[in-house]
């Protein structure tokens, strides 16, 4: 695939990252450390936190179907790549509507490294204990808004309450970041899904975004992102990128560096 870096799937650098997870060291000089290695560099931002958010996609931009379902989008490259980021991160974020369609453990069961603690955004405390990362698995931590009823448990999940965000909805980016942080959780993977991933965008609270895009094209279903309408081409928030192969798909490693589009200013 002309233009793009390959990204092995067995490779003798990934010891060397996971390594450099949670100490200092060199990291490796292969495709492996290009991707990963932006993402195990101190924190720029001043709340001490290291952010990638990630979707796969269709190369029409969906990321769903109309009816929900979206296994599988991506190839197994892609499936590698993702349980790489959760094994490099302290933490992984999904929202409450990932967890009702998918029902994800968000382990690392595909690729050698450590389980990272995982994040459920549920603001309003719909979701029930029948999932299985509530019953089953690594820690996990159960954010929701401050004045949403409930326990301070949910399975085996501890409760966080946190404020809402009162202009696009969910619970306040900024907020969230500032609880995992008091935790030791520096470095967090926002795995899913596309609304919030788009809130986190809007928020100006992504370092880095990994987007997937597969060989698909459905022509209807469930856009990747989700954000206020833009009435110009120059409202919308243009970047540089790293392409890199994983085959069949492609993957875009963009460099935001916290920064947010135009139409949400």
């Amino acid at each position: 695939m002309d233009g793009t870096t390959p990204i092995p799937e067995l490779a003798p650098d990934w010891d060397a990252l996971l390594a450099a997870r949670d100490a200092p060291c060199r990291l490796p000089a292969g495709p492996l450390g290009a991707l990963f290695g932006p993402l195990l560099a101190p924190p720029r931002a001043a709340d001490g936190c290291m952010v990638v958010g990630r979707l796969a996609q269709t190369l029409d931009g969906r990321i769903a179907t109309l009816s929900g379902s979206s296994q599988w989008i991506g190839g197994r490259g892609d499936l590698l790549h993702t349980h790489r980021l959760r094994a490099l991160c302290h933490a992984v974020v999904v929202g409450a509507g990932t967890v009702r369609s998918d029902d994800p453990r968000l382990t690392t069961r595909d690729c050698t490294g450590p389980h990272p603690v995982r994040v459920v955004l549920d603001t309003d405390r719909r979701l029930g204990p029948d999932f299985g990362v509530f019953r089953e698995g690594p820690p996990t931590l159960l954010l929701c808004a401050e004045d949403a009823p409930g326990p301070d448990r949910l399975g085996i999940a501890e409760v966080l309450r946190l404020p809402r965000d009162g202009l696009v909805g969910g619970l306040a980016v900024p907020a969230i970041l500032a609880a995992l942080a008091a935790r030791g959780l520096t470095r967090i993977f926002v795995e899913g899904g596309g609304v919030t991933v788009s809130r986190f965008l809007a928020a100006g609270c992504l370092d880095r975004l990994h987007v997937t895009v597969a060989p698909v094209l459905l022509g209807s279903g469930i856009p990747a992102f989700t954000l206020p309408e833009a009435a110009r081409i120059a409202d919308g928030l243009r970047f540089a990128w790293t392409v890199h192969a994983l085959d069949p798909d492609v993957l875009f490693d963009i460099a935001l560096g916290r920064a947010r589009p135009g139409v949400c200013g």
